[in-house]
């Protein structure tokens, strides 16, 4: 039985060997010190939490442990790690981490992993480096402080001599390990691969693999004897297979069994959903044979769901008071004091979303065996959160996580999706069922049928108006299916961390201010897709502006920035917020920063300049994931109301940036994203059945349709790393429907597009 290649990966016998005898190894623990320098026994001697490797020929090993789904993170954490070595990027090899928790976290999503893992990568870097240049230091007999390096040498300038890394080896492994608060980091305007300003362009590690094909996906791991594996799942969240005849399904060539899993009961977590699996030969028996089966399914509690009723119902909500989580001022009396002119009120809506990445979910396992005890398992899959796969597999095989081997392979896109490892859960089931390997593989329609849907939901939005149209109250209610009832039971109330995004911390300067949450029952999975609840939060807070401006007379532009009032860092004293895990004096909501991305995409857009008829700009700006970001968007639509959209600008100040060009690519994609799901996103439901099944239901954005040009201007800014991946997409609905009515007339409350007719004369 042979091992896949997986994405670079390597199983544990060949980790070990990635360190032979002669290396110099580096090891990172888990929290902030360094673990002795020494040459590993064995593969269990070796804990790494972040780790760089040099053998004597002079390569350096890195180990990547984030998820590589297009992001670029698998090359930009390590870029980090090599510009403070000084090493040549053509002399590292990159290797991809098991899961692990000694690693710390592996979870790729939330825009946090530069933020997270920025600071550690450079100081197991510049302690390399520190060794390095010890070690040369007495090779050439100066004093260390002359020494630097760059290009894979440690240099003494004054003598013009240098030595090459490999030449250094053996005599650092000899050195104790420098004490961290001894290194020294190097400063920025030394940084020659990472940073807002590379002397070279670097790009994806795996650039040529997958543009030649070669790269290794979680569909194309394959292990020597495996059964493949599609599973008819409950088509209603919480049901179950009454009953069902699996003979037809048998007799199809290349069957070799059904199995029956058990049905998943709420609160679903990662739990395998349930229902009849058919293994067999090949994807195209086990498809087959699918189709064979006889089931009668018992639906259970979600069986009457409709969205286009829990739609109204939500809406409904939102329109009642809720949880008061953030009152300043008195805005209730504001409102209620308020002539009928004075008040302004809208409601928006946004649809539950599917993840829809291009690779479905799919896993191979192989389970272990003592008799008939299960002892371990292994397995390869496109996941996003490898170590949430250990706990998932660990629990359903009743094994301790450890226990639990996760390789990583490249991810055809993830959005969030694969940081939900059910799918893993079902191949070790299925794995243990058969006594050998075995692929499961989602086809686009269970992808569609049986997602994590992102939360639909309602926002009410009201105002009153004083002199020149500007809120002297203002408040805002949102009503959604929490992402915590997919994990607890109960759970109908936004938490700290979803209603901190974009809502709770809404920046604007408004006297009177009240944020509301409704409660809201929960009839399919929740989960989080990429930016989360600013999607729907942006849609409003970012829309609402531009109703009350030209409601009064005024420039959309100049009345956003008029709301965003004087340079501030907006207080949330008595607020309950997540604030991404940090503190708002480490990152605060700086209202000087999100004015100047604003004032930058309006300027670089010619903000102001004539048009013709059906065309027009419209803008939003949005704080998220740390980061600050303006969109304006370009849109003209014909008579007949077919949207195109010309050009975009995007702002984005991220702090510091590691690696502009992936940067961009994501601003890029943000923008492409977000028309995918203002234009066409929308899952519904019907008896509890959702009733999109392909893309012929369920389009994304064609190129035609995808914006024409997207211009990126990245600011330069001292702040730490913050959020990038998710950043761009919240401001672009808005600014797309604020476009659409200074074109149209036509105002946009309720997503997506496709909903409405927008032709006019």
């Amino acid at each position: 039985m042979s091992a896949p290649a997986v994405g670079g990966g390597a199983n544990r016998r060949e980790f070990l060997g990635l360190f032979a005898a002669g290396s110099l190894v580096l090891v990172l623990q888990r929290g902030s010190a360094l673990a002795q320098l020494a040459e590993p026994e064995s593969a269990d001697d070796l804990q790494p939490d972040l780790f760089v490797s040099l053998d004597p020929e002079g390569t350096v090993t890195i180990v990547a442990h984030r998820s590589e789904m297009g992001t670029g993170i698998r090359t930009s954490l390590p870029l980090v790690l090599a510009d403070e070595l000084g090493a040549d990027w053509d002399r590292v090899r990159l290797s991809q981490a098991l899961g692990d928790a000694r690693y710390g976290d592996q979870n790729t999503d939330g825009s946090r992993s530069v933020r997270q893992f920025h600071g550690r990568m450079r100081q197991a870097g510049a302690t390399l480096r520190t060794l390095l240049e010890r070690a040369a230091a007495t090779r050439l007999e100066v004093p260390v402080e002359e020494l630097e390096t760059r290009e894979h040498r440690v240099w003494h300038a004054a003598s013009e001599r240098s030595l090459d890394f490999k030449d250094l080896v053996a005599d650092a492994r000899a050195l104790p390990l420098p004490d961290v608060e001894a290194l020294v980091l190097r400063p920025r305007e030394s940084w020659r691969l990472a940073g807002p300003r590379p002397v070279r362009d670097v790009p994806l590690y795996d650039l040529d693999d997958l543009v030649t094909g070669r790269g290794t996906f979680g569909i194309d791991a394959r292990l020597d004897g495996q059964l493949f594996a599609v599973i008819a799942r409950p088509p209603v969240v919480g049901g179950s297979a009454k009953s069902f005849d699996g003979k037809n399904a048998r007799a199809v060539p290349g069957v070799t069994d059904v199995v029956p899993i058990e049905a998943s009961r709420a609160p679903h977590g990662f739990q395998a959903l349930g229902g009849v699996a058919v293994l067999a030969q090949s994807t195209f028996a086990a498809l087959q044979g699918r189709r064979a089966l006889v089931i009668e399914w018992e639906d259970g509690a979600n069986a009457s769901y409709d969205s286009e009723a829990y739609a109204e119902a939500l809406t409904e909500t939102a329109r009642q008071p809720g949880r008061v989580l953030r009152d300043e001022g008195d805005a209730q009396a504001q409102l209620a004091e308020a002539q009928q002119e004075e008040r302004f009120e809208a409601d928006y809506h946004v649809p539950h979303l599917a993840h829809a990445s291009l690779e479905p979910p799919c896993a191979l396992a192989r389970i272990e065996f003592d008799g008939e005890r299960v002892v371990g398992a292994e397995l390869w899959a496109p996941t996003q959160n490898p170590q949430a796969a250990q706990q998932a597999v660990g629990a359903a095989l009743e094994i301790e996580p450890d226990a639990v081997r996760v390789h990583v392979t490249l991810l055809g896109g993830g959005f969030g999706r694969k940081s939900k490892p059910d799918f893993l859960v079902e191949a070790a089931l299925l794995a243990r069922h058969a006594k050998r390997p075995v692929h499961v593989l989602w086809t686009r329609e269970d992808d569609l049928g049986h997602d994590y849907f992102h939360a639909v939901a309602s926002m009410h939005m009201k105002a009153r108006l004083g002199p020149g149209g500007m809120p002297v109250a203002w408040l805002q209610r949102s009503a959604f299916p929490p992402i915590g009832s997919t994990f607890a039971p109960n759970q109908r109330y936004g938490g700290a961390g979803e209603m901190g995004m974009g809502f709770t911390d809404v920046p604007y300067q408004i006297p009177n201010l009240r944020v509301e949450n409704g409660p809201a029952d929960a009839h399919v999975r929740i989960g989080w897709l990429r930016s989360v609840a600013h999607i729907y939060h942006a849609f409003a807070v970012c829309s609402f502006p531009d109703e009350l401006a030209h409601r009064a007379g005024r420039d959309p532009y100049e009345y956003l920035m008029a709301l965003l009032g004087e340079d501030r860092r907006v207080s949330l004293e008595g607020v309950a917020y997540s604030n991404h895990g940090h503190s708002l004096d480490e990152y605060p909501i700086d209202t000087a920063r999100l004015a100047h991305v604003t004032r930058r995409a309006a300027q670089l857009a010619g903000w102001g300049r004539k048009l013709p008829a059906g065309r027009a700009l419209g803008i939003a700006c949005h704080r998220s994931f740390l980061s600050y970001c303006a969109n304006v968007v370009e849109v003209e639509v014909s008579k007949s109301g077919v949207v195109a959209i010309p050009k975009v600008w995007v702002v984005i100040d991220a702090g510091l940036v590691v690696h502009p060009e992936r940067v961009r690519a994501q601003m890029e994609g943000a923008a492409v994203f977000g028309t995918s799901l203002a234009l066409y996103g929308e899952i519904t439901a019907k008896a509890g059945r959702i009733q999109q099944t392909n893309f012929h239901q369920h389009p994304l954005a064609r190129m035609h349709e995808a914006p024409r040009e997207i211009e990126v201007e990245i600011v330069e800014h001292d702040g730490p790393p913050a959020g990038v991946g998710e950043v761009g997409v919240p401001p672009f609905a808005p600014a797309l429907c604020n476009a659409i009515y200074a074109a149209t007339g036509h105002r946009i409350r309720r997503l997506p597009l496709a909903r409405h007719d927008l032709s006019h004369g």
